[in-house]
């Protein structure tokens, strides 16, 4: 039984209509990539994955069962999710990667570890414990790189058996994003994933890859498969036109 299956989903803002009949299937322990245009519908599918729409039309279910018939603080237990327009908070660091006063130490140097933050952390004068930001006293900013690693690893600490991740890499430069991307597997391991990319060439560890164009998916497969058919991601991945 699919982890996840999306089902004839259609969402309406007014009259426009934003998603038009998708349906797929996420398997458990898959790393599924979601790419396209923006305006495509990535980022609406990924917040009605996430109940923080409802769909006009059609279904979600999480093993089998409708996800509107679980509580709304067990079914979002099962989410580790980073969005672009992430937050951190005027709070020391390890408060913030564990979104509260409780710190599992390994647990946080774990998922230091697997962002890449170990050594930038050991330089701040307090460690973990060193407040971000000076909203509330003294505190020290992050480029924004780090802000971002911090936010996946705060993702990676909350240990759900789903990860979402909306644009992981956009605040990284390009040496960075290659790290990450090399540590993705590692970081992710044993969990299921769907996350959103511009950059094709991070789709290729990806078991699956769906392609979206206004609303609608226009292809999907394995990144052999879909260069293999040279449509719209073999033109993506080989530069023939980029996504805006």
């Amino acid at each position: 039984m699919a982890m996840l299956e999306v089902k004839d989903l259609e969402v309406y803002y007014g009259m426009i209509q934003a998603i038009k009949g998708i349906s797929f299937e996420v398997n458990q322990g898959e790393v599924i990539a979601l790419i396209g245009a923006n305006g495509a519908g990535k980022t609406t599918l990924i917040k009605l994955l996430c109940r923080l729409y409802e769909p006009t039309s059609g279904y979600i279910t999480l093993n089998g069962i409708d996800i509107r018939k679980y509580s709304y603080k067990e079914y979002t237990q099962a989410f580790s999710v980073v969005f672009q327009d992430f937050h951190l908070f005027s709070l020391p660091l390890d408060e913030n990667i564990a979104a509260g006063t409780e710190i599992d130490e390994a647990a946080l140097q774990s998922s230091l570890a697997k962002v890449g933050l170990t050594e930038c952390v050991q330089r701040l004068p307090q460690g973990t414990h060193t407040r971000l930001y000076n909203n509330n006293g003294a505190g020290v900013d992050l480029s924004g790189g780090e802000a971002q690693r911090t936010a996946i690893a705060r993702a990676l600490y909350k240990d759900a058996p789903f990860v979402i991740l909306d644009e992981p890499t956009a605040a990284l430069d390009p040496i960075a994003e290659a790290e990450i991307y090399e540590q993705f597997s590692q970081m992710i391991s044993g969990k299921t994933a769907v996350y959103i990319s511009h950059r094709m060439s991070s789709c290729k560890f990806c078991d699956r890859i769906v392609v979206l164009d206004h609303g609608r998916i226009i292809e999907r497969g394995s990144h052999e498969k879909l260069i293999a058919e040279k449509g719209t991601y073999y033109q993506l991945y080989t530069g023939a036109f980029e996504l805006e």
